[in-house]
């Protein structure tokens, strides 16, 4: 996966304390030749929050922070802060309807979490969903791609989506997932009920696990020739199905 145009933090002292802080940090890299021991606070804390630490060459290093002036470690931060679930729930609660989530299985490109997060806002989604690893992170790129509703739209980062999946279901959400194979037409998912809409990554779809915690596997019908739609087209179809059946 590309790395995406992240904001960056630089140097030994300024990745410490934005781990020691409420900073979201999204991932690690140390220099290869590093000493361990130099770093040991950062890696150890870094663990703690189940934050990827990536061992590379000093060159890569460079080239993702653009200059040489780094110690051999740079963070990644999330250009926007995430949320929590109670956020959603609350939000739900607030306007008098049943909740409406959207859950994202390793959405990696950009582009596609930001029109996600557009597509949310419009459609009256509750927040969204994305898991900590092998997925996207609120970066200025996905800021920008949302055209504003980066702001408006709460996101929650997870450390196991199966898991979160599973607590979900516990609060009385049953999940709808977007498949190419699903048993039924999209226009046929009922609205009422408090909802978890789970959309699978680009190319691979939903990772097994996820997929089979869904209550109901959906299909939206193709004409032409393609095979499949792209992830934030599909999601916005779902969306906006939901949204048309609660209004």
């Amino acid at each position: 996966m590309k790395e995406q145009q992240d904001e960056w933090l630089a140097g030994r002292n300024a990745v410490t304390e934005a781990l020691r802080s409420s900073q979201s940090v999204q991932k690690v890299w140390v220099a290869e030749g590093v000493k361990k021991a130099s770093i040991h606070e950062i890696t150890q804390k870094a663990k703690e929050q189940n934050i990827v630490v990536n061992f590379v060459p000093k060159q890569k290093v460079d080239t993702l922070v653009g200059h040489k002036n780094h110690q051999g470690i740079i963070a990644s931060i999330a250009a926007h802060n995430y949320s929590d679930m109670e956020t959603l729930f609350q939000r739900a609660e607030a306007k008098g309807t049943a909740p409406f989530f959207i859950l994202l299985d390793g959405i990696e490109d950009p582009q596609n979490l930001g029109s996600i997060l557009r597509s949310a806002d419009a459609a009256g989604a509750d927040g969204v969903i994305i898991p900590k690893r092998g997925a996207s992170g609120l970066t200025s790129t996905v800021a920008k791609a949302s055209a504003g509703a980066i702001a408006h739209v709460p996101v929650v980062k997870v450390t196991n989506m199966a898991r979160t999946i599973a607590e979900l279901k516990e609060r009385g959400l049953w999940m709808i997932g977007s498949d190419a194979k699903g048993d039924g037409d999209f226009k046929q998912l009922d609205a009422s009920m408090p909802l978890g809409l789970i959309i699978g990554s680009e190319g691979k779809g939903m990772s097994r696990l996820v997929k089979e915690s869904c209550d109901f596997l959906y299909s939206i019908p193709l004409m032409g020739q393609v095979t499949s739609l792209n992830a934030a087209v599909a999601g916005s179809l779902f969306m906006y199905e939901v949204q048309r059946k609660r209004s």
